[in-house]
């Protein structure tokens, strides 16, 4: 077997210095022992790091207590609501037994339709 060509092979892959691809740096990967400028760095960049985990936290905070707020805004008027449904229900029911409800005059003052507006419908026509 020929181990010229291979050997031509390998000086195509190698660069003027003798290194291999792209790459300069000769040694160990990884941190460097010893460089207290990263050091800094690092401690800087945990530092951000914990600032911005508080400032998320405190954003989360907030946004419970709206949303919190929010729900019991919404219990309140499904709470009015259902009294008022209850209310109407009820006034539902004796007018089909051909009462007058307790507080329909009231409903009917809200409502625009007062006594005496309704009182051209309820006398005899004169002849």
């Amino acid at each position: 077997m020929d181990f010229a060509g291979f050997d031509m092979m390998q000086a195509d892959n190698t660069d003027q210095d003798g290194s291999r691809g792209e790459r300069k740096e000769s040694g160990k990967r990884g941190r460097k022992p010893g460089r207290k400028a990263e050091k800094s760095d690092m401690r800087a960049k945990l530092e951000r790091s914990r600032q911005s985990a508080r400032e998320c936290r405190a954003r989360k905070k907030l946004r419970y207590q709206y949303l919190e707020e929010l729900v019991a805004d919404r219990e309140k008027a499904v709470f009015a609501l259902r009294e008022e449904l209850e209310k109407y229900s009820q006034m539902s029911k004796e007018l089909a037994q051909n009462n007058i409800p307790q507080g329909m005059d009231d409903l009917l003052a809200e409502m625009g339709m007062t006594q005496a507006g309704n009182d051209a419908f309820d006398s005899k026509p004169s002849v």
